[in-house]
């Protein structure tokens, strides 16, 4: 059997229960060496074969696995963050349906969380944003031109955006053609939950000089939209002690 797990954003004790005691059961683990936390592989058992993916090919991924499976190991598949964003993972279930090998997905803690909980932030503050949008600039990988920044940014909606920080002045031109105010609050959150986090609070128009300033190019997620600061939202209706639930009676009428 193979696993998909997510490793989490950085720190080792933010991978679930799961995930852990799949990586301590496990024969073989390949990992994606250039962003998950070694760490974690404190966790696997002495005589599991230990992979790093950041120097294989897709086909050599896959070998290894299916050389595995030929063999009734289990194989974890340590991805960063929640596998199923920016993970790269159908393309390798796809080659595993054509091997007949079984596999499942065990679920992980994504970036844009992490860099929330540095900020203490909700992204769906009432009255603020009840959207999240995760995205990216194009790159390597191209992106549909509905979903380019110029479009989502229409939204004004809260965002987290990955693998951009490199091209922090052409984001954040292209998110004040979209629609958001320069003065709109960002934040530039560097190896979010990591020991050596960082955190830089600026607005929109600021974006580039921030990640010049902090000599930050990669590995960062940009937050962006009025909740980043958590001001002027409006006070939660499940909470109000006005508003009747399914659970208590509000004093008031019910809406």
């Amino acid at each position: 059997m193979v696993y998909f797990v997510g490793a989490g954003p950085g720190a080792e004790d933010l991978i679930t229960v799961r995930g852990q005691k799949l990586i301590e059961q496990a024969d073989v683990v390949i990992y994606a060496g250039s962003l998950v936390n070694p760490g974690l592989l404190r966790s696997a058992r002495e005589d599991a074969e230990i992979y790093d993916s950041s120097r294989m090919t897709l086909e050599e991924v896959i070998s290894v696995i299916a050389d595995a499976d030929a063999g009734h190991l289990n194989t974890v598949r340590l991805h960063t963050g929640e596998p199923s964003i920016y993970g790269a993972v159908r393309e390798q279930m796809d080659e595993l349906d054509r091997r007949g090998i079984s596999y499942e997905s065990c679920p992980g803690v994504t970036a844009a969380f992490g860099a929330a909980s540095a900020l203490n932030m909700e992204y769906t503050l009432p009255g603020v944003s009840q959207t999240l949008i995760i995205t990216r600039m194009e790159g390597r990988t191209p992106v549909p031109s509905s979903e380019s920044i110029e479009c989502l940014a229409t939204h004004h909606a809260s965002m987290a955006i990955y693998l951009s920080a490199g091209k922090m002045d052409e984001l954040a031109c292209r998110l004040i053609k979209g629609g958001y105010g320069p003065d709109t609050p960002a934040a530039v959150v560097y190896k979010a939950t990591w020991p050596d986090e960082k955190v830089f609070e600026c607005t929109v128009a600021a974006l580039g000089e921030t990640a010049r300033r902090a000599g930050i190019t990669r590995t960062a997620v940009v937050l962006v939209g009025d909740a980043v600061l958590h001001t002027s939202y409006l006070r939660s209706r499940l909470y109000d002690p006005e508003f009747t639930t399914g659970y208590r009676q509000g004093t008031g009428e019910q809406t």
